[in-house]
């Protein structure tokens, strides 16, 4: 049901990364090419990791897409979760805790100390999932964002 992407699931992840925008309501900014997916993931320097979830007949249905991020506070690393999305018709059968679950094994298995992610405040089926596995919102903090023309102006570049 769970296990590490392949070269030949970046298409199947990439389509999904297409719904999932499209849930979020933000279709026009998944701009990411399975070019670039394939880079990131399996490239010579990847800069992130893929799960994936499958169905009985090994169709790719929900991935994970995840990187390692580092806490000052612990002085360990961590997982930080990119994306988590299961095909609305395979919700309910478990890939999605499956995946989470994944995850937190190997967050033990390799000594990390978190697992973290975002979620949009108005995705209640998302939040209620979360929360029903033990993960607690950490609302003392708030997310900060530099991009496009913002970013370079910040760089000094433009």
């Amino acid at each position: 049901m769970i296990r590490p992407a392949t070269p030949a699931d970046v298409p199947a992840i990439h389509a999904l990364i297409r719904e999932l925008a499209a849930y979020e309501r933000a279709l026009e900014e998944a701009k990411a090419t399975e070019e670039q997916l394939h880079e990131a993931l399996f490239g010579s320097h990847p800069a992130a990791y893929a799960h994936v979830a499958t169905d009985s007949t090994d169709s790719v249905i929900g991935y994970a897409i995840w990187f390692l991020n580092f806490s000052t506070w612990r002085g360990v690393h961590g997982i930080y979760l990119e994306d988590l999305y299961v095909r609305p018709t395979a919700r309910g059968g478990g890939h999605g805790k499956a995946l989470l679950t994944e995850l937190a094994r190997i967050c033990v298995q390799r000594g990390f100390q978190r697992l973290e992610w975002s979620v949009l405040n108005w995705n209640t089926p998302a939040i209620d999932f979360y929360e029903a596995l033990g993960a607690r919102p950490q609302n003392e903090w708030t997310v900060y964002r530099l991009t496009d023309e913002a970013l370079v102006e910040a760089s000094g570049t433009s």
